[in-house]
């Protein structure tokens, strides 16, 4: 393994189902997996430092390259000394191209082979974003893991509009990987296929054939039943060579990720964990809790009690709820840091259990709890 380059090793593998351990390293350091990425969309985790985010035990987080286009601007990043100077983080950082972001929260978009049009959801300029863009793009921001350029269907999808996409989507990957020159930046081809577990197939094994050192799984967990997300996953990774990590894109609550492992997933991020914070609620175990509900007016216990996290080592659920109701700061923050540290917990149960020959009981367990959904 060349120093500071990107490297994946597989350290453990359970010898029940597909979930598995290892380690990437990256020019920016090591990190073990699975694992999770707390979702810094505009260079910072919302509501937390960045040696915070690191103390509660997360090595790698990602920011996404589409929004800091538009704000900032590449320019002010690069000048700053690129992504990880300008937002003081001395970890990995994996960067999303923004094809879904072209689909969500682009206006008037226009794909085409070239590239995708739109215009920018801040300030209504007109924006193309190629492949060869693309890469430029995050190759400035300097990112350690990047991301191929793909074209985000909307859910659901018919058959021949997904059919036409696996082309594109091809051909987009093929003009990433010529494009990319940067050896300290490890590109990652993304696998679409909407809700076709034949297509996906495909899609896999047309841009495994292309031959990246990692992939991601997109387009899923868009509202589609979740035993459909995991006979999707599985089928797809029928087709991903072993010895890649397998990143499946925006899943986040704790059951989801403990499945997925199963199948052989590596790698996740979502918002999750901080967007439910803004809307005052705590991850627990079997669900989350809205702290909005009058019911915890005077309740004196922690948001959970078997958790040692700063809040609930410190607060009730009373002033949280306080807090949250009365539009504090702080009550975000408490419960930001309250969610990120559940699911840290779980990655590091996850690897435990894995490393231990354990991990069909861990899973069981997870089951038992609930689904991580509202309750």
């Amino acid at each position: 393994m060349a120093e500071g380059r990107f490297d994946f090793r597989v350290t453990a593998k359970d010898k029940v189902t597909r979930a598995r351990c290892g380690v990437i390293n990256t020019p920016h350091g090591e990190c073990e997996t699975p694992l999770f990425m707390p979702v810094a969309t505009l260079a910072s985790v919302k509501a937390m430092r960045p040696d915070e985010v690191r103390g509660l035990g997360f090595d790698m987080v990602l920011a996404n390259a589409y929004h800091l286009m538009l704000r900032p601007g590449v320019d002010v990043v690069e000048g700053a000394g690129g992504l990880h100077a300008f937002m003081r983080w001395g970890g990995p950082i994996l960067t999303d191209s923004g094809g879904y972001q072209v689909l969500s929260l682009g206006r008037d978009v226009r794909i085409t082979e070239e590239g995708a049009s739109f215009r920018s959801h801040q300030d209504g300029g007109s924006v193309f974003l190629s492949p060869e863009a693309c890469m430029q793009l995050q190759g400035r921001l300097g990112a350690d893991i990047i991301m191929a350029l793909d074209e985000c269907l909307p859910y659901p999808s018919d058959r021949d509009r997904v059919e036409r996409s696996l082309r594109l989507n091809h051909d987009w990957a093929l003009r990433c990987r010529e494009s990319h020159t940067d050896g300290r930046q490890a590109l990652f081809g993304i696998i679409q296929g909407g809700m076709y577990a034949d297509l996906r197939a495909r899609a896999a094994r047309m841009i495994v054939e292309l031959g990246f050192p990692g992939y991601g799984l997109g387009g899923l967990s868009v509202g589609e039943p979740r035993d459909l997300t995991l006979e999707l996953v599985s089928e797809t990774l029928a087709h991903v060579p072993e010895h890649a990590p397998v990143y499946l894109m925006g899943v986040g609550d704790p059951l989801g990720i403990g499945e997925s492992v199963a199948l052989g997933v590596d790698m996740f991020d979502s918002t999750l964990p901080t967007r439910i914070a803004r809307n005052g609620s705590a991850l627990v175990d079997g669900g989350r809790i809205n702290l909005r509900n009058a019911r915890f007016t005077t309740d004196d216990g922690p948001l959970e009690p078997s958790c040692e996290c700063y809040a609930c080592s410190n607060f009730s659920r009373a002033y949280i709820r306080h807090l949250v109701v009365s539009k504090e700061i702080l009550g975000l923050y408490l419960l930001t840091g309250h969610n990120l540290h559940k699911l840290s917990c779980l990655m590091s149960g996850i690897r435990e259990a894995i490393a231990t020959g354990c991990y069909t009981e861990f899973l069981n367990r997870l089951k038992r709890m609930g689904s991580g959904l509202e309750s």
